[in-house]
């Protein structure tokens, strides 16, 4: 539901995660509580042994669901890093999950001929030159993990 997440980006993630020091167990570009990357372009990397350890202790169903959450919302159970954005763009919506969403996606996709190799600088440039586009999907309401586990287990 990420159409216009960026290689790019995710190499830079994966990038900071290796060249931490001192060493992390988790790297990601956004944390529910710090966003400076759009909606959409989430980034998220962990050490094996960090995975295993939220597999055996998670008992919360969205921490079951989405394993992630275990291991950025314990203080201090797991080494964190965040990748920051120089400029706060979390006001960006680029999943889909809405009609709108799509149609969205659709005419970012229009505007770039049907490249896909287009990278997600190019389309922050893009709706800075043509603001409207952000419009079409900007007053659909982000669902949060928990919103989106109402039905776990059912």
């Amino acid at each position: 539901d990420c159409p216009l997440i960026d290689a790019g980006l995710i190499d830079q993630v994966v990038t900071a995660y290796h060249l931490a020091e001192p060493p992390v167990d988790f790297a990601a570009n956004r944390f529910p509580y710090d966003k400076t990357y759009p909606v959409g372009t989430d980034t998220e990397v962990c050490s094996f042994a960090a995975l295993e350890r939220a597999w055996r202790e998670a008992d919360q169903p969205h921490e079951r669901e989405h394993v992630m959450p275990y291991l950025y919302e314990g203080a201090g159970r797991f080494r964190t890093l965040l990748v920051r954005n120089e400029q706060d763009l979390s006001h960006y919506r680029w999943t889909v999950d809405a009609p709108e969403d799509l149609e969205f996606v659709r005419q970012i996709y229009g505007h770039f001929g049907g490249r896909n190799d287009f990278t997600w600088t190019e389309v922050i440039e893009l709706l800075e030159q043509e603001p409207e586009l952000a419009a079409v999907n900007s007053q659909v309401e982000h669902k949060t993990q928990l919103d989106l586990d109402s039905g776990w287990g059912q």
